[in-house]
């Protein structure tokens, strides 16, 4: 059976691979991901605010003199609370090439263009395959307008581009009000993936100490419906390669993204939860659905549920709406 797919430019076995995670940390892990058959490795995060704090010196500025930026720095976490330091991840990205022969792929977390570019340069030199771009924002200014809060994801895009040969994808929210539009721009800004989507951690409130309360809950399934509609959108409308992240825990979840346009699928929950090893079960379940349904490749069903099949995307989508809303019985 022919699983393989396209994705930033690399000719894969097949679509699956972790997505963003610590597990990329640990270099036993990474062998067993590529033991099980990982398509390719996704580095977790470096975040910009890592990068920031180290090329001002502010991490020895905490340390020392916390008192003084109690207020503003309190919200991040202490040096010693990342899981490595911008250094340490380059020395890492190493040490992964050295473990795996599949391609690597590095991720910035961040929001200006400032803190990435040198990094991006850095990670380049490192030995990385590809980079991955997080841009992970909450608009909260009643002031910024949409277009620049999509302006800046732009400008980032391409000063990172501009600054590397690496093939460079891009992670979206999907709290963009005309998505569609905006995957286009990033498609003209030269953007190699879009990964739909960031998962926004969302705080609890402790109503004694009335503060905010983080939470971490792993994805379900459930969460990839969401998914499955903004791939179905973009599939066939741009260049760039998609890849689908949240929500993925089984072979028939797989399936479906794939359906949808998805040209890479990322799972990090179900790993989280069932080992490294559980990506072969979802494999060899694509597998075994792709050879009982008589096909012979998966890109003959790649994107064979996007809205380009229909004829009015948006009436499409609104009649399916009005059925589910009509359809319900008490």
């Amino acid at each position: 059976m022919d699983l393989s797919t396209n994705y930033l430019g690399f000719q894969l076995p097949h679509p699956l691979m972790p997505g963003a995670a610590p597990m990329a940390g640990n270099l036993d892990i990474v062998k067993r991901l590529e033991d099980a058959g990982a398509a390719a490795i996704v580095m977790h995060s470096l975040f910009e605010e890592q990068i920031t704090m180290e090329e001002t010196n502010m991490i020895h500025q905490m340390e020392v003199g916390s008192e003084a930026y109690a207020e503003s720095l309190s919200y991040f976490p202490k040096p010693n609370e990342y899981h490595l330091g911008p250094e340490e991840y380059l020395e890492l990205i190493g040490h992964i090439k050295k473990t795996v022969s599949i391609p690597v792929i590095a991720s910035l977390n961040g929001v200006t263009s400032s803190g990435w570019v040198n990094y991006a340069k850095k990670i380049q030199q490192a030995g990385a395959d590809a980079l991955e771009l997080n841009v992970y924002y909450l608009a909260t200014d009643p002031l910024e307008t949409c277009s620049a809060v999509e302006g800046r994801a732009i400008e980032v895009l391409q000063g990172v581009k501009h600054a590397v040969k690496l093939p460079v994808a891009i992670k979206l929210s999907p709290f963009y009000t005309a998505l569609t539009h905006f995957g286009r721009e990033l498609d003209q800004a030269g953007v190699d993936g879009i990964v739909i989507f960031n998962r926004f951690y969302q705080p609890d409130i402790d109503i004694e100490k009335l503060t905010p309360l983080p939470t971490l809950a792993l994805s379900t399934s459930a969460e990839l419906r969401l998914r499955l509609r903004w791939l179905a959108v973009l599939s066939g409308r741009i260049k760039a390669s998609l890849a689908v992240s949240g929500g993925v825990h089984t072979a028939v979840d797989a399936i479906k993204a794939v359906m949808c346009g998805a040209h890479a699928v990322q799972m990090v929950s179900a790993l989280l939860q069932n080992g490294p090893e559980y990506l072969k079960v979802v494999l060899d379940g694509m597998k075994s659905w792709l050879e009982d349904h008589e096909y012979n490749s998966l890109k003959e069903m790649q994107g064979c549920m996007n809205l380009q099949k229909s004829a009015n995307p948006a009436a499409f989508e609104r009649a399916n709406y009005m059925k589910i809303l009509q359809g319900w019985r008490s």
